[in-house]
């Protein structure tokens, strides 16, 4: 899976340097946070999200600062993905980070989605994972044509995490459960054209909302806003009669019996993935559809927790990002040895551990 590989080897970039990771400077009257990290595609780590969640809540507060502009330094990504090999080795030494990245990074998310000032995310380039947290729920997502957005967790042993319950239930039809189970990979327009991001130009424009008087006037002046073209109309229809089911097990048995070039890549696509990934995030979004942010944020550290009591989140780090075989030994390996009984788990009350917003 391209993307997956692309989401996780930025992680053999990680650094350790503090401080200079994000950025923060007033420009006019707004409030600007650069993601600082180019050489790692600006992958999300725990330093960075504690330096970030102080700051939106004072400029929440600050009389002078009428919005937020989020933004990534370099020219190829806004954010990657998060610090997965930090995680995995916490979770594998019993380490706190396995808990503390993940509830620290959704209360941020949770923090971007109830912000009460205009929050613009210019998500010109890579956006996955813990970049989509950073951006999807805020009020603004500009999109480019370098924007390459996907939500790849299912190829690691993961699920569409931060906050993906309560966004991907939310788009056309099945499109966001086509999303979260095949983590295939959006671009340029088309993310935008979905409904994951609010406006769309082209990339040398940008400069101009960066360097405008910074007033919520700019939005309607500099982004040009495009309906749902005929070929993304055409994949939503293909996706919801494909992707209509009560089960995993039904959707492929729709890709099957369909027989088409689509659903058999499909097909091939998902058989890749982590069975109980597969599961868990059926159920996610199902569950999310009917769910707050605050209640899908709650959800989801519980399932974070899971897999880091599992097997498939650490093969799948070993896999794709320290060996890089690319070949997972999931467990179980099908489909049907994923247990109702062993999902249900997953979804359970961590009691005093859950996650408080």
């Amino acid at each position: 899976c391209v993307n997956l590989e692309l989401w996780c080897t930025v992680h053999d970039l990680m650094s350790s340097k503090a401080g200079s990771e994000v950025l923060f400077e007033k420009v006019g009257n707004a409030g600007v946070i650069t993601l600082n990290r180019p050489k790692a595609l600006n992958a999300l780590n725990l330093t960075m999200i504690r330096h970030i969640y102080p700051q939106l809540k004072k400029w929440d507060k600050d009389s002078e600062t009428d919005l937020v502009i989020i933004k990534g330094a370099g020219e190829k990504a806004f954010c990657a993905g998060g610090d997965i090999r930090a995680v995995t080795e916490a979770g594998k030494a019993g380490d706190s980070l396995a808990q503390d990245f993940f509830r620290e990074e959704y209360i941020l998310n949770n923090t971007i989605g109830t912000y009460q000032k205009p929050y613009v995310a210019l998500i010109d380039g890579i956006t996955m994972g813990g970049g989509v947290g950073l951006s999807v729920h805020g009020q603004f997502r500009v999109a480019t044509e370098k924007t390459l957005f996907a939500m790849p967790e299912t190829g690691i042993g993961l699920f569409p995490d931060v906050g993906g319950g309560y966004f991907l239930p939310r788009l056309q039809g099945k499109l966001g459960l086509f999303l979260a189970l095949t983590g295939i990979r959006l671009k340029g327009r088309d993310v935008q054209r979905v409904g994951l991001a609010t406006h769309f130009v082209q990339s040398d424009k940008v400069i101009y909302i960066e360097t405008d008087q910074y007033t919520g006037k700019f939005i309607r002046k500099y982004l040009a806003i495009l309906r749902t073209g005929p070929v993304i109309f055409l994949i939503v229809l293909i996706v919801f009669r494909l992707f209509s089911a009560g089960s995993v097990e039904e959707i492929m048995e729709n890709l099957k019996k369909d027989g088409s070039a689509f659903a058999l890549k499909q097909t091939e696509t998902l058989s890749k993935m982590s069975p109980t990934s597969l599961k868990l995030t059926f159920r996610q979004i199902q569950e999310g559809a009917r769910m707050s942010l605050q209640e899908v944020l709650v959800m989801e550290y519980r399932l974070s927790q899971a897999c880091m009591r599992g097997h498939d989140f650490y093969e799948g780090v070993r896999a794709v990002l320290i060996d890089k075989d690319q070949s997972p030994k999931w467990k179980p390996s099908t489909l049907s040895g994923v247990s109702e009984q062993a999902i249900e788990e997953c979804f359970s009350s961590l009691g005093e551990r859950d996650l408080k917003l």
